[in-house]
Parts: structure tokens; C-alpha cells; sequence
């Protein structure tokens, strides 16, 4: 069976995302980390997203990354292109949404994409060219405080036309609600005009389904997971998907339980207070870390083997952002980001070859692309949806016992997001 689409995602838990609206859309899937090395066993597989970690760095190395990714993809026949990045449309003020669309363009001798980052269920939504976020622009949403990519700027026109030397357009919701054709219509205007990436309106999964017909026939789309949800209508209505009725199976989750949480995001915050009440915790000191990072991290694997097997631990660094301002103007951004993934990366690690945790939800996408590369994982089976974006997944190598894995966005999920996800794997 053909693959129809061939994901390039700009992080970890962005790639998990799209590949769950896709698996809920009934295309069999499953997600890489990094472009693979060796051969997959792709069987009826009809989408294939590879996860990299790609969006704080430079411009020309998130280029090189995406480029190597696409090279792979189109050796193994894919049908389209997806280039993934995050709902809050979030990079580095030099990158990399821009670098990155005008390269695969390039790469694929095309002069027309769009960029949709909107996702309803999610609250996040596109009107007049703005990006809102839980029901606010963006800059007013929390992510103005993001300690590596801050989003001041609620305008996509302007923030993509800063990173692309194609034309940016706008392709409005009055032109969407009025249907398929009157929407195709607006795109072909825009393309006689010279622009190279048209902005999408989207207030609905009504404009995602209309965008995902506009879309289906584009070698390249740019956006976040939401456009999945069109995409896979529009492939079943032609004929190319046969809609899979076990896309999103997996096997029975085996092994101790742990939350690790390095994201500070509001939405993680919250996650907490309610995971706090209900299990074990323990919590990092962002500055303890800074000066001692190795004693911490044995202090907190030997605080896990204390604990009841049958428990399920929460270990979390996550710090309102006054603290986290703090931490960052004594140690600087990166160094204080980076001792915080590692830390989490080494427990995690621990935790799964010497005491028997099979199950792990991680919250903050460095965080699990940190988590991710200590375990040495090569892909994922995508499994059911605890929360719109996250997936439960489990490892594409053979181990003894699976090794479960929710790597969520600090943004996703509901305020129970943390309780309810055990109900939900299998």
C-alpha cells in the first residue's frame, strides 16, 4: 500500500500530535525519531511522521534536518508532504517555519503551500490572519513568556513574512464559508498575485474539512496537526484511504507508572495541582539542579524506590514563571532548559532499565525529545487519544515488555489530563 503523506515534524511531542489526529482519521501510522537509519517494517502502513528536534535550532540546521527527512520520505513513494509544526506557530525570531517551507518548496520544484497552525479542539483558532490561543491572540496567552520561543506577535502574516522570501497572503474566512469552490477560487487569485504561502483562516473543523479538499492535491502543506483531520476526510471521499479499524491499536501496557514533567506552561501547571493531590510527588529544584544536578538525580531515583510499586510517582521541575525568570537570569536560557531535560532524561532512563517502569507520561516537548533520546528510541506505534494532540504510543522496537509513552505538549491537555490518562491505555 502507497503512503499518502510524509510528515516532517519540528519536535517530538508535535510529532505525536499529528500523528494521532491522522490515526483518528483511520490512516494507519506511526512516527520515527529522526530519520531512520534501517529499514521499517512499513506493511500497511499509510503514513509515516519523523519526529526531530528541530525548533530551537539555527535556521540552516533545522533546514539541513528537514531536507535529510524529506529525502527519505520520498524514497519510500509518498504520495504528499507535511511540514509539522506547532499549533502556537512558535520559533526562533530567525525561524524556522520560514527557512524550512521556502527549502521543501525549493526541493520539491513547488511555488504554492499553505500555512494552517489552527487546531478548533484545541482552541486554537486563526481569524483575519491572527492566531488565538484559549480564546485570546497569542501574545496574550502565556506564550509571550515562553522561556525559548516567546510569541509577541499574534500576526502571522507578519511573523511568517519576517522568515520566508516567498509573498505571504491571506486566504480569509469570508472566502472559506462561502465553500470549496468560492475558497479554491481565493487560492488561485493569490497565486496570480505572486504569493507563495497563504496564511488559512480557521474558525472550525468545518474550514479544516473545506481546507482539507483546497489542500489534498498540494505536494506540500505547512501547518499543525489540525489540517490531519481535513486531509483524511478528503482521502477517504477520493478513494485513497481505506479507512483502518485498528490504526490505533496496542499492546497491554505492562511496568511501573511515572509522570516527569520539566514544562512550565500554564496549562501544565494546572495539570499539577490536580496530579499533586492524587499521587506521590516529588519536585526538583530548578536550582539545586544548577549546582548539583547528579546528587538530585540520584536523590530522586532512590525517592522512587521507596515508593509503593502499585503507585504512580509524578517527579516534576515545572516552576511558575516568576521562579523560572529567575533561574534563567542567574544560569541563562539554554543552560538552565538543558540541565532540566537531562535531569528528567537520566531519570527516566534509570527508572526504565533498573526499576521496572513501563509507563510514562511525560509533559513539555523538550522534555520528551530529551526522555525519547535517553531511551533510544527509534519510533512509536500510535495508539488511542487521551486528549485532543496526545497519544498514548509505544515503541516500535521488540523489547520483553512494551515501553508506553504520552509525550504532551505543555500546552495540551485537560486540567485532568494527568488522572485520566491511565483509564485510557490499554
Amino acid at each position: 500500500m502507497a503512503l499518502l503523506v510524509g510528515c516532517i515534524a519540528d519536535d517530538f511531542t508535535g510529532a505525536t500530535d499529528l500523528a494521532s489526529m491522522l490515526v483518528r482519521g483511520g490512516v494507519k501510522t506511526i512516527q520515527t525519531i529522526g530519520v531512520p537509519t534501517q529499514a521499517l517494517p512499513l506493511g500497511d502502513v499509510q503514513a509515516v511522521v519523523i519526529a526531530l528536534k528541530s525548533r530551537t535550532l539555527p535556521a540552516r540546521e533545522a533546514v539541513q534536518q528537514s531536507l535529510h527527512a524529506l529525502q527519505w520520505l520520498r524514497a519510500q513513494g509518498c504520495e504528499q508532504f507535511y511540514f509539522k509544526y506547532c499549533s502556537t506557530f512558535d520559533s526562533t525570531a530567525q525561524g524556522n517555519i520560514g527557512p524550512v517551507t521556502d527549502a521543501l518548496l525549493e526541493a520539491l520544484d513547488s511555488r504554492f503551500t499553505v500555512a494552517c497552525p489552527a487546531f478548533p479542539e484545541n482552541r486554537r483558532c486563526v481569524f483575519n490572519g491572527y492566531l488565538f490561543a484559549n480564546d485570546v491572540p497569542l501574545n496574550e496567552s502565556g506564550m509571550q513568556d515562553h522561556p525559548l520561543t516567546p510569541m509577541k506577535d499574534a500576526n502571522l502574516l507578519r511573523v511568517l513574512q519576517a522568515q520566508t522570501r516567498h509573498s505571504v497572503g491571506l486566504l480569509d474566512y469570508r472566502a472559506l464559508h462561502g465553500g470549496v469552490e468560492r475558497a479554491q477560487a481565493r487560492l488561485q487569485a493569490l497565486q496570480r498575485q505572486g504569493v507563495g504561502i497563504a496564511v488559512c483562516d480557521t474558525l472550525d473543523d468545518q474550514d479544516l474539512l473545506t481546507l482539507g479538499s483546497l489542500c489534498s492535491a498540494l505536494p506540500l502543506v505547512t501547518a499543525g496537526s489540525g489540517l490531519a483531520k481535513g486531509l483524511a476526510a478528503a482521502w477517504q471521499a477520493s478513494g485513497r484511504l481505506n479507512v483502518s479499524t485498528n490504526a490505533a491499536a496496542l499492546r497491554p501496557a505492562q511496568g511501573r507508572r511515572v509522570i516527569l514533567s520539566g514544562s512550565c506552561s500554564r496549562a501544565t501547571l494546572s495539570q499539577l495541582e490536580q496530579a499533586k493531590a492524587r499521587y506521590p510527588a516529588l519536585r526538583l529544584d530548578a536550582e539545586a539542579l544548577m549546582q548539583r544536578g547528579d546528587v538530585v538525580v540520584e536523590e530522586a531515583l532512590d525517592w522512587c524506590r521507596r515508593q509503593d510499586l502499585d503507585a504512580t510517582l509524578l517527579i516534576y521541575a515545572s516552576s511558575p514563571a516568576h521562579e523560572l525568570q529567575r533561574i534563567q537570569m542567574h544560569y541563562g536560557v539554554e543552560q538552565s532548559g538543558a540541565r532540566i531535560e537531562s535531569a528528567l532524561a537520566r531519570i527516566a532512563q534509570q527508572l526504565v532499565t533498573t526499576q521496572g517502569f513501563g509507563q510514562l507520561l511525560v509533559a513539555g516537548g523538550e522534555t520528551s525529545g530529551a526522555v525519547v533520546e535517553a531511551l533510544q528510541i527509534e519510533g512509536l506505534h500510535i495508539g488511542p487519544s487521551i486528549d485532543p494532540g496526545v497519544p498514548w504510543t509505544q515503541a516500535l522496537d521488540q523489547r520483553q515488555l512494551p515501553l508506553s509513552l504520552a509525550l504532551k505538549s505543555g500546552n495540551f491537555g485537560s486540567d485532568d489530563f494527568m488522572l485520566k490518562a491511565w483509564e485510557l491505555l490499554p
